[in-house]
């Protein structure tokens, strides 16, 4: 079996070793962006049985598994068939979609859905295309509709689907799948009950821990909604959790999530302004935090005094480590040399469109 898993672009490596850590020795074959896809993570896993309470023999769900156990991945799909599309970026609708059609006709899909159940086709497109998302999943779902017609009478359900095939086309590379997470993706986390207007995705915030590795009293100075503190705490991590936030709104909305993930007492909550943080504490460990930038700041030309001042601030009490993500390289790299601190790793990671800074210092 085959796992098209996807993930945040940059996090790649993090979430591999995720996967190879939850899946262990079944895993025969794991490749960071196929076809040079970022993002996209592919993992050949071999069968693998397990007993029922009842002392049956049952194959183990990989997809499932991951699907309830990962912090990083956004989908788990099962592979069906992938491809290079060469030069179809460059080509008219008509001809792109015919090339679609065409793959999709010859691969046998039955294998994967019983004509039985109903199906929908939910797509993706990444690229400089001629033809649109809306277009290929029109494509794809005729061609499996064809396909299956061949077996019996298939049942085409767009709201309700029991089986949901993914058709991902991302610059040349074309990926079909049965996408066994659903509608909504992993990182959109059911105990998300208030939204910053700037939240980050979970998956993001578990790779930031991840970058950490943290053991030991912890802070993340710019909490917003309380994203990072609240995946920690749900890891089971048994050092002090700190979350400030200089504003009530976002640290009520922060308390508000933590109780909805059943983490509340797991965190202490300080109202408080980040470049003032040697008020509030006299030593910590670590500090990950997704800084303020862009809309999140209001007037960009606040951002360099506002770095400064912060890590001058963490300067006097970080004992470890800090991992910051922002849009702001120059300013934060200015920031972390003027404050005597060392960046030991560096990457750029794909966040609602943009390209963040991730720097790991010491």
């Amino acid at each position: 079996m085959k796992l098209l898993l996807t993930t945040a672009q940059g996090i790649e490596d993090l979430a591999s070793r995720e996967v190879l850590n939850l899946l262990g020795d079944s895993v025969v074959r794991i490749e960071e962006k196929p076809f040079n896809v970022e993002g996209r993570i592919l993992v050949e896993v071999k069968e693998k049985e397990y007993k029922d309470e009842k002392g049956r023999k049952r194959p183990f769900d990989f997809a499932t598994y991951l699907n309830e156990n990962s912090r990083l991945l956004h989908r788990v799909i099962v592979e069906i068939a992938s491809t290079k599309f060469e030069g179809i970026e460059r080509e008219d609708p008509e001809k792109a979609l015919k090339r679609i059609e065409d793959f999709v006709s010859e691969i046998p899909v039955e294998k994967f859905v019983k004509v039985s159940e109903s199906f929908a086709v939910r797509s993706f497109r990444e690229g400089e295309h001629e033809v649109t998302s809306v277009d290929i999943a029109r494509i794809v779902g005729k061609a499996i509709f064809e396909r299956l017609s061949r077996f019996g009478t298939p049942r085409v359900n767009l709201d309700h689907p029991t089986v949901i095939f993914r058709a991902e086309l991302i610059g040349e590379a074309f990926f079909l799948g049965i996408d066994t997470t659903g509608d909504h993706s992993l990182h959109r986390r059911p105990w998300r009950v208030y939204d910053h207007p700037a939240h980050l995705k979970s998956s993001i915030a578990n790779a930031l821990i991840e970058l950490a590795q943290p053991e030991g009293s912890f802070i993340d100075p710019f909490c917003g909604s309380g994203t990072i503190p609240i995946e920690l705490a749900l890891r089971g991590y048994e050092g002090k959790i700190i979350c400030l936030e200089k504003y009530h709104k976002h640290l009520n909305g922060a308390k508000m999530n933590a109780l909805a993930a059943g983490v509340y007492d797991k965190i202490e909550f300080i109202l408080g302004d980040a470049t003032r943080l040697s008020e509030y504490l006299e030593s910590v460990d670590f500090a990950v935090s997704n800084l303020p930038y862009g809309l999140k700041i209001g007037r960009r030309s606040m951002i360099p005094e506002l770095y400064s001042k912060f890590l001058s601030e963490l300067a006097k009490v970080l004992e470890k480590r800090g991992v910051f993500i922002t849009t702001e390289k120059n300013a934060i790299e200015r920031a972390i040399e003027e404050n005597g601190f060392k960046i030991i790793h560096h990457r750029l990671i794909g966040h609602g469109g943009l390209r963040v800074h991730a720097y790991v210092i010491e």
